[in-house]
């Protein structure tokens, strides 16, 4: 329990912080798909599990950096669940439709927030230094932050539907850059330039999507 070891923990900790914020916006809005008497649960239940994957990650955070292509097969991921986000988006009226189980929502939580957490449990491997107390610690602070951060977001999205395209666009640019991030995309993508385009393409399906059912609403109206 030295100064290093504070060192290293205050590190943590603002780690932590720094990067828990992508992990409750993603966790906010697939949890506001699910029916409103589930959504604490899915909360609750996602971010248990983005923890367990966590801890596994941590266990083999040094071999996760020769896997190839991890970087870009999480960030495509990332892109389809912000795309599938806006497809089961509000209903005109300001009410959400239930558009996934809870289970579905775990899962799909569990591995987005996977994808997006590489760097997080890199940069905590690193400063644990084979600690095993610090890497634990830097888990357990992790979780209220996400839990909290989730609440507080998912209410704001409750009473604010069109949030969920800022939402959407904000995994959309996360997804961009940990595409070009991977080793072997860095060489060919500017990381700027990939986020914008994350962005811009889960917005594009999305307003795409919009169109399509603005348009079978009116034929069947017709």
């Amino acid at each position: 329990m030295d100064h290093l070891f504070w060192a290293a923990l205050l590190g943590i900790i603002w780690i932590d912080l720094l990067l828990s914020g992508d992990n409750a916006v993603v966790i906010a809005l697939v949890s506001n798909q699910l029916p409103e008497n589930q959504r604490k649960w899915g909360i609750i239940g996602g971010t248990v599990a983005a923890i367990a994957l966590r801890v596994i990650m941590a266990g083999i955070a040094s071999s996760l950096l020769g896997v190839p292509f991890l970087s870009i097969a999480g960030g495509v991921f990332l892109l389809w669940v912000a795309a599938k986000l806006l497809m089961g988006e509000d209903d005109g009226e300001g009410k959400a439709k239930p558009a996934i189980s809870l289970w579905s929502a775990i899962t799909t939580i569990a591995i987005a927030d996977a994808g997006m957490s590489l760097d997080n449990v890199m940069a905590i491997a690193a400063l644990a230094h084979g600690s095993a107390l610090l890497m634990a610690l830097g888990v357990l602070i992790s979780i209220p932050l996400v839990i909290a951060g989730s609440a507080v977001i998912s209410a704001v999205i409750g009473r604010f539907p069109i949030l969920t395209w800022a939402g959407a666009g904000l995994l959309g640019w996360v997804a961009g850059g940990i595409i070009a991030e991977d080793p072997y995309a860095a060489a060919y993508l500017n990381h700027y330039v990939a986020s914008v385009a994350g962005a811009a393409l889960v917005l594009f399906c999305g307003w795409v999507w919009r169109l399509r059912a603005d348009s079978a609403v009116a034929d069947a109206a017709a």
